[in-house]
């Protein structure tokens, strides 16, 4: 299937590794020039040196911490001055640490808010504009299932990914008559560092072992095994396309079938 991304650019976001770097090389594998950025410099020039040489594409890494509004404005503009414009935004950020309620600071609810929800409403602001421009565009948040069914211990996560969702949700209509798509991809548990954090977590404050909550998971999942990134990234590159010109304001789970809910 041809999903018609060869010549378009996207701004992955945290995309030196996990989620986000299946994401940005999948594009890459499409024909999409891609602009990555995290804040790890040297893992962000290594992923993007990998896609470039494996894909035969036209990759920039930009170092930043979209949490904070100068670094934002920075790293979009980068990806706008190299390829004169983005396409498609990848909004990302690497999720917040599991506590619950009582040991959740002011200071944390304030972080979370910035890298989570803040990012991905500075980086649209950003580009939206220059979308409407040319009457095209695909904004992708990467949120979590959590949106869809509270996963115990992860207060932060539950909580703002839900106000990304309503965000996303709400402007999907504001641009649909511009010719922009507006998703959210929510996924579940899957092989990257992230959950190899959280099983630790988990492991330290049950004590057991990470292996044993690991099991756990893959008891609660019908494929009876964790994602893997390439799938997820799968998806993403689908809503991202031409062919997916009529899908908006949905978010979608890709959880092994793990979420009970109906929709």
């Amino acid at each position: 299937m041809d999903l018609g991304l060869r010549g378009k650019v996207a701004l992955v976001v945290a995309s030196s590794k996990g989620l986000g770097r299946a994401v940005a090389e999948e594009l890459a594998i499409e024909g999409a020039g891609i602009a990555m950025c995290a804040r790890g410099e040297n893992d962000l020039n290594r992923a993007r040196d990998e896609i470039a040489r494996n894909h035969n594409a036209d990759v920039i890494a930009i170092a930043g911490d979209v949490s904070k509004p100068d670094d934002t404005e920075r790293i979009a503009r980068a990806a706008l001055e190299h390829f004169g414009r983005v396409d498609i935004l990848v909004a990302n950020a690497g999720g917040p640490p599991s506590a619950k309620f009582e040991s959740i600071t002011p200071e944390m609810w304030d972080k979370t808010v910035d890298q989570t929800l803040m990012s991905a409403i500075n980086l649209t602001r950003i580009l939206l504009p220059q979308m409407r421009e040319r009457k095209w565009g695909r904004i992708i948040n990467i949120t979590s299932i959590t949106v869809k069914q509270p996963v115990e211990g992860l207060m932060l996560s539950n909580s703002i990914r839900a106000a990304v969702t309503g965000f996303a949700r709400t402007l999907a209509n504001e641009v649909a008559r511009d010719g922009i798509t507006v998703n959210n991809i929510l996924p579940g548990y899957t092989r990257t560092e992230r959950v190899e954090q959280l099983a630790g977590a988990i492991a330290a404050r049950d004590g057991i072992s990470a292996d044993n909550a690991r099991a756990a998971w893959e008891s609660e999942i019908p494929m009876g095994r964790l994602g893997e990134p390439h799938e997820f990234a799968a998806l993403a590159a689908f809503l991202a396309s031409e062919r997916a010109s009529y899908i908006t304001g949905t978010s979608i789970t890709v959880d092994g079938g793990w979420t009970k809910g109906l929709l």
